[in-house]
């Protein structure tokens, strides 16, 4: 377990220097963004801005936007992301005509895996779906370097889930979820960091089994009771045998004791079953009549 610790926490700290340096990557990037506009883009943005001031207070609509408190507002100018990265929340102003800008969800989001025909480590084809939750960490990662992140993560969980699912067998994969999970989660959590998602959680919902596997199953459970009945019973015989063996050697040393016993078995028929009558009668004359 220390040494599974120790994995894990060299690939979350490499993770970080990763995603630390895409970070600083970017903020260069968007530092000399308005820099790269070129006497071109001035102009229009100067065009712009003097239609804001002949057409105010008007015009003023146009150059106003709000932001969610769970949102984040990316502002492209000239196709360019503006110096600073996401807006909000709250108020923000863009320039008519230059400007435009796209809302991003902060919020996390939780989607289920379709049931995947996964092929186990042991041949056995089983179906396994599942839930994934996840957020979005970085809005201008998740807008400028993917077309779309969602449909990305929920493709990524499908395909992560088939690969994990088949480096395992079918009693690992009924028995170690919480670990498959872990293992999906952080497999996940590497690979959407370039996207600006981070994978909070993953769970296995369910694991179908195919229906020939499953009566075989219940019949090896089957079997396995019936044999650990059989010799629960033998043992119980066995007990019992040696419990008679010790009630004969006391009748033996008291022959009243077995016409007590005799008494004893006509009271309890005589309680449950009142019409039948049963007469006892001593060994010694069945021996006699036996020798006459």
């Amino acid at each position: 377990m220390g040494s599974e610790d120790e994995t894990l926490a060299m690939k979350e700290t490499r993770r970080r220097e990763r995603q630390a340096g895409s970070s600083r990557k970017e903020f260069e990037a968007l530092e000399a963004s308005d820099a790269e506009i070129g006497a071109c883009g001035w102009l229009l943005i100067g065009l712009s801005l003097l239609f804001v001031l002949v057409t105010l207070p008007i015009s003023i609509w146009m150059c106003i936007k709000i932001v969610k408190e769970y949102e984040r507002a990316i502002i492209f100018r000239l196709g360019r992301i503006v110096r600073g990265g996401a807006k909000g929340p709250g108020l923000f102003f863009i320039v008519p005509c230059t400007d435009s800008f796209i809302n991003v969800d902060l919020r996390t989001i939780t989607f289920d895996i379709p049931p995947q025909e996964v092929l186990t480590k042991d041949s056995v084809t089983v179906s396994v779906d599942g839930v994934v939750y996840y957020r979005v960490q970085n809005a201008t990662l998740a807008v400028a370097n993917i077309t779309n992140a969602d449909a990305a993560t929920r493709l990524l969980a499908q395909t992560t889930l088939r690969n994990v699912l088949g480096t395992k067998n079918l009693a690992e994969i009924l028995s170690d979820r919480e670990e498959i999970a872990h293992s999906m989660q952080s497999s996940l959590d590497v690979a959407t960091d370039d996207w600006g998602i981070k994978v909070e959680r993953v769970e296995i919902k369910d694991v179908k089994l195919p229906l020939q596997l499953q009566r075989a199953m219940a019949a090896e459970a089957e079997a396995t009771r019936e044999a650990r009945a059989k010799v629960i019973a033998a043992e119980g015989e066995m007990n019992a045998s040696r419990a008679l063996k010790e009630a004969s050697l006391v009748i033996a040393e008291s022959p009243s004791a077995l016409q007590l016993r005799y008494l004893q078995t006509l009271n309890t028929i005589a309680a449950e079953k009142n019409s039948t009558i049963i007469f006892p009668l001593p060994l010694e004359m069945m021996q006699g009549l036996i020798k006459h």
